[in-house]
């Protein structure tokens, strides 16, 4: 299917949801801690037959099937700071309520490193690249799966430490929140966001 073919996606009986995953493009991010959500959806298409990558609406965008629902992948291109502007394309695209059918993931200073947590509404708590995206749509109604990279140290500038790659004693427990967030977005596609939220949290 090509993502500029816009029928199958409404025609065919499927659901449709969009999954957003936040980070900073280009190899010189790659691995960061403020990357977790694109390694998520890395390893979506790994584990599931995606469909080729395409560059649309300043991302890049490609589609898996879970169940009876067409998931919509998207890795906003924009840097963090101006996500917003290539999520609010995408959703009007495909006609898309935010409040219900799109998933934001992204790194959250305030949890432990490892630790998931899935809310349906609030604030950005810090987090800029959500932060552009609840102004853009002008609601904090928007569900998002945090992954926990720990707080700062200290001695760390906040930029700096995001943008930094995990300790080799990280990477393990990195690894695993990946795969549970993974696992957890592909539940989503399954049942409703209060069911998730009860599974996750």
């Amino acid at each position: 299917m090509q993502l500029g073919d816009r029928p199958p996606l409404t025609t065919d009986g499927s659901k449709l949801k969009i999954a957003v995953g936040l980070g900073n493009p280009g190899a010189k991010y790659a691995g960061t801690r403020h990357n977790v959500g694109f390694d998520v959806l890395d390893h979506v298409c790994r584990s599931h037959s995606a469909a080729t990558v395409r560059a649309k609406f300043e991302g890049q965008l490609t589609t898996v099937t879970v169940a009876d629902t067409t998931l919509v992948l998207v890795w906003p291109l924009t840097y963090m700071n101006e996500s917003g502007r290539c999520v609010k394309a995408v959703a009007q695209f495909y006609k898309i309520d935010p409040v219900h059918d799109i998933l934001v993931i992204c790194d959250d200073l305030s949890l432990p490193l490892g630790k998931l947590r899935m809310r349906s509404k609030g604030s950005a708590g810090g987090q800029k690249g959500l932060n552009h995206i609840l102004q853009v749509f002008g609601t904090q109604e928007i569900p998002r799966l945090r992954i926990g990279i720990d707080p700062a140290p200290p001695q760390w500038e906040t930029a700096d430490y995001v943008l930094g790659r995990f300790r080799t004693d990280e990477k393990p427990i990195i690894e695993q929140a990946i795969q549970e967030a993974a696992a957890a977005l592909l539940t989503w596609c399954r049942h409703d966001l209060n069911y998730c939220m009860n599974q996750i949290n």
